[in-house]
């Protein structure tokens, strides 16, 4: 079984190539395999993804599968599969521009390959930078699976995924990471290659999977090339970023979630408005490239490929009856920031009751998910720090983030309204962008400490973004003081793993002492714990705290 499945299916494809090899016949060609083929597409690449000829058995000069591969968006049924074919990843990716590729796929219970349980071809398409996404489906629930890729004589690394619990099924137990912001040049990915030997059921990424300048004299590793904007620019910096081991190694060990932040595109841009008041119409073009590039280099369905400048990644992931996993985009349908989008006090614009961060659509989304919601915990997987964080330390005085849920306080006390009236249990906020670790009770009142505690939000720090960082920082007492709501704070590079079970989450800060040299040890900074309908943070660990 095994071999037989690749040489077979992919013997058949060149056949019906060379049969159907006139260009009358490619219709047939392509009938013949729609059952392989993507069925919903991106009306702005649509038109292009069925006009080129099909190379059913490419030679390469060099190993396609240099990005590696990936999983992600699971069901309880099925996962997403996902590679890239980049013989040259650093110049385009090195494939025939005009030619989509074939690719074999399977889907196994065991390493060997021995028992496949599904397996199939999808397109590399040349117009999707010959990404594969792949939508597994007739898979059981809660089960490890390994995967590959094969394309002419060339085989994939092997994967491992896992699917979700069933819909409203009991779960005793599940673990996942947050990671975020790993800016290539500020250090090397050492937190992937311990986050590859943990014990995760799910990884989530909250953006800044890349960024978008140039490179920097005095970094740890530099980019290649100056500010990225065109699609072209976009592929060639996640190859860069995929040419990491621990990235690939991370991708291939779990399934992931991912969102992005505004790193991908641009530096705190907001809706259809860049940073530093260029003109909107090459925004646009620049976003949706941005976007494209995303799409292609992500594990995701195709509901999120993207219609032009737009991107649908706001959504839900049901861990059986334990956790509701909600997905926020806080980028791409909010108002402008305020006063600039630096740190201010409060003003008459960001105070503005009508102002977005979600935009009313998703707002919408995020309420009925969790109204509807029968899961023991319910978790917003967002960008952008949600709790109340004055850097102000006069009396009576406040300067808050514009960039963040701050600079919105009006959709803030909205979620929270709508929180505290429908008694939304055991919410959890999950964070990233700030590139520091942070643990905050989330109150109805933030001015006020001694208000109803509604939930909590972690705030899971960088994978390398502001290189090797400190244990604390300046103002650090201060900035607890000012905010009693805030329960720990430390400055060092890594992500957070989450265990829950039905009666309770807990919340390791796994830290690096450094990541401006590779290979550095990982440790526990603190865990936190939060009781099932006991809303509020428990410190049950703290590395500095000897007894």
């Amino acid at each position: 079984m095994k071999k037989d499945h690749f040489s077979k299916e992919m013997g058949e494809l060149f056949d019906l190539e060379k049969h159907y090899s006139s260009k009358m016949n490619r219709k047939k060609f392509l009938a013949a395999t729609s059952k392989f083929a993507m069925l919903s597409l991106g009306a702005t690449i649509a038109s292009s993804l069925n006009a080129n000829p099909v190379d059913a058995a490419p030679k390469f000069k060099e190993y396609p599968f240099t990005l590696g591969i990936a999983s992600g968006d699971p069901l309880p049924d099925g996962v997403v599969l996902w590679t890239r074919l980049a013989p040259d990843p650093l110049n385009g990716g090195g494939m025939k521009k005009n030619h989509d590729v074939p690719v074999r796929w399977e889907v196994a219970r065991d390493e060997g390959f021995r028992d496949v349980v599904q397996h199939g071809v999808e397109f590399a398409r040349a117009a999707l930078g010959h990404s594969v996404h792949v939508e597994v489906n007739g898979l059981q629930p809660n089960e490890r699976y390994f995967y590959r890729f094969k394309v002419g004589n060339e085989m994939s690394p092997i994967g491992r995924t896992k699917t979700l619990p069933a819909f409203g099924a009991d779960v005793s137990k599940m673990s996942f990471a947050v990671a975020s912001c790993q800016h290539y040049e500020s250090g090397y990915y050492t937190a992937y290659k311990r986050m590859a030997g943990e014990d995760l059921d799910l990884v989530l990424h909250l953006g800044d999977y890349i960024y978008e300048d140039g490179e920097t004299e005095g970094s740890v590793r530099s980019h290649i090339g100056p500010e990225i904007t065109t699609l072209d620019d976009y592929r060639n910096r996640y190859a860069q970023y995929r040419s990491d081991g621990d990235l690939r190694e991370a991708h291939a060990k779990f399934p992931w979630v991912v969102v992005l932040d505004d790193h991908e595109v641009e530096n705190n841009w907001a809706g259809e408005i860049p940073q530093n008041g260029q003109p909107v119409e090459p925004f646009i073009k620049r976003r949706a490239d941005a976007f494209q590039a995303y799409y292609e280099h992500m594990p995701l369905r195709r509901s999120s490929m993207p219609n032009g400048s737009s991107i649908q990644l706001y959504r839900k992931f049901e861990y059986g009856n334990l956790v509701n996993f909600n997905i926020l985009d806080t980028r791409q349908y909010r108002d402008d920031q305020a006063n600039n989008d630096g740190w201010d006090a409060p003003n008459e614009e960001s105070n503005n009751p009508n102002r977005t961060l979600l935009g009313d659509e998703q707002e919408r989304w995020l309420f009925a998910s969790l109204k509807n919601s029968q899961a023991r915990w319910n978790v917003l997987g967002q960008q952008v720090f949600f709790a109340q964080r004055d850097y102000d330390f006069d009396p009576g005085e406040k300067r808050v983030s514009m960039d963040a849920w701050d600079g919105y306080p009006a959709a803030r006390e909205r979620v929270l309204n709508f929180v505290s009236e429908q008694d939304i249990p055991n919410l959890v906020v999950l964070t990233g962008d700030v590139h520091s670790n942070w643990a905050n009770d989330i109150k109805s009142d933030f001015n006020d400490p001694n208000s109803k505690t509604l939930g909590v939000e972690l705030v899971a720090t960088s994978i390398t973004s502001g290189r090797d960082g400190s244990d604390v920082r300046k103002n650090t007492d201060k900035i607890l003081e000012e905010n009693p709501h805030i329960k720990f704070f430390n400055n060092q590079r890594g992500y957070v793993k989450c265990t829950v079970t039905p009666e309770k989450l807990q919340a390791d800060f796994r830290v690096l002492p450094y990541v401006t040299r590779p290979d550095a040890p990982i440790s526990t900074r603190a865990s936190l714990e939060v009781e099932h309908n006991n809303p509020g943070l428990k410190k049950i660990y703290d590395a500095l705290v000897t007894t």
